[in-house]
């Protein structure tokens, strides 16, 4: 499979976050010869939080994973995930399956099950072979390494066409903290908690609840402000791990909300630019609406709307699309108080296209591979940002032969 166009040059090279090690290996879950199970080892006085999914048909691990969370940060912890597989709507032998991996990875670590979080991406409906993943813990766990977190960014890769990683290190009363995150995604992309799966790492201080109110609060300005298709995972999972060991408290840091906030839009950004057949990326702004709330509804109406989405793809200035959008996101908007702009082209206002505006300059701006559409409504002081990509014969070829 091709690399999306709008891929970074490479991956990045993550820092080491001091209380971490990872692993990764071929397993042959569902392809020969891809690296496709990672672990990652947690140590004793790690706090993990976690937003997952809010599907009603939510895979197995999601389950676990949600009532594992808030456990003893006294002791390690350890999180497994295996691609090619999303042990989703697999019935009780998707449990078993849990079951057996937390147990083999208890029998290889040490680490209690309680403490275990597992997650699987790929296909839906079919059984995981669960016994292809516990066969290799022990070699995972011989193989834990502080700087094998690339490895693990490719193991968790669907039908990614590149490993997502981002990192900051912010001074906090002049100590640094590092965080490193990755993520994979890339189709069923609208998240209703988070998205897809993404890890956080960080070697900050902070106590479970707080990170956990950090986290859902952060996630609903990034992961829950992007698209690729409108389509609800059943297997989204989005954890963060604070291991403590920098010995720096952000309870109350502003300056490492913002950190974390950096590294969480980057990859919700990179999971976007990889959208299956994407050959654009769309920011999509709305000011003006009646509350903030009503601005990210009427972003995400036009992001998902596949008229607008394939204007894009074709670079084609319609606006008219733009406008059924507002329109059938069923939120406040006035006809005569409407502006809509291309980039910084003023294509409609006060209820007609404007007058400066051309056809010919709509068309050229979207031959860019980055597209800005804002839209002010003109109602009151609400405002939304959301992200997008194009809709391409690629996503229908990518998807047809998905199980194939």
């Amino acid at each position: 499979m091709p690399v999306s166009p709008l891929a970074p040059a490479s991956f990045p090279d993550l820092p080491v976050i001091d209380g971490v090690r990872f692993a990764s290996v071929a397993a042959g879950v569902r392809y020969q010869g891809r690296t496709d199970v990672m672990l990652a080892e947690l140590a004793a006085g790690t706090s993990v939080a976690g937003v997952f999914t809010r599907s009603s048909t939510r895979s197995a691990p999601v389950l676990d994973c949600q009532a594992k969370l808030g456990g003893d940060p006294s002791q390690p912890a350890a999180i497994l995930v295996n691609s090619g597989n999303s042990n989703a709507f697999t019935g009780s032998a998707g449990e078993k399956s849990v079951e057996a991996i937390c147990d083999a990875v208890e029998a290889a670590t040490g680490t209690a099950t309680d403490r275990i979080f597992t997650a699987s991406t790929g296909v839906i409906g079919e059984r995981l072979p669960h016994d292809r993943i516990t066969a290799v813990i022990e070699r995972l766990n011989g193989n834990l390494s502080p700087d094998g977190i690339e490895g693990a960014a490719r193991a968790i890769m669907t039908t990614d066409t590149f490993a997502k990683g981002a990192s900051t290190v912010v001074e906090i009363e002049g100590q640094a903290v590092t965080i490193a995150g990755i993520a994979k995604g890339s189709g069923m992309i609208a998240p209703d908690m988070a998205t897809m799966l993404v890890y956080l790492f960080t070697d900050a201080k902070i106590e479970q609840p707080a990170l956990q109110a950090l986290l859902g609060a952060l996630t609903d300005q990034t992961f829950n402000c992007i698209t690729v298709d409108s389509d609800t995972s059943t297997s989204d999972s989005l954890m963060i791990a604070a291991t403590g060991t920098s010995g720096v408290d952000v309870t109350e840091s502003a300056g490492f909300t913002q950190a974390l906030h950096g590294v969480m839009l980057d990859l919700a950004h990179q999971v976007v630019k990889d959208g299956e057949g994407a050959t654009k990326f769309v920011e999509v702004r709305v000011t003006g609406a009646a509350t903030d709330q009503e601005a990210r509804k009427v972003g995400l109406s036009i992001a998902n709307s596949p008229l607008v989405k394939t204007a894009i793809a074709g670079e084609d200035p319609n606006w008219g699309r733009i406008v059924m959008a507002v329109g059938k996101s069923g939120c406040q908007a006035d006809r005569d108080k409407l502006t809509i702009k291309f980039g910084d082209i003023v294509v409609a206002e006060n209820g007609w296209v404007s007058s400066g505006y051309t056809e010919d300059a709509g068309a050229a701006y979207m031959r860019n591979e980055t597209i800005v559409i804002s839209v002010d409504l003109g109602i009151a002081g609400g405002l939304g940002t959301v992200w997008t990509c194009d809709l391409t014969h690629g996503y229908i070829t990518i998807n047809a032969d998905y199980r194939s």
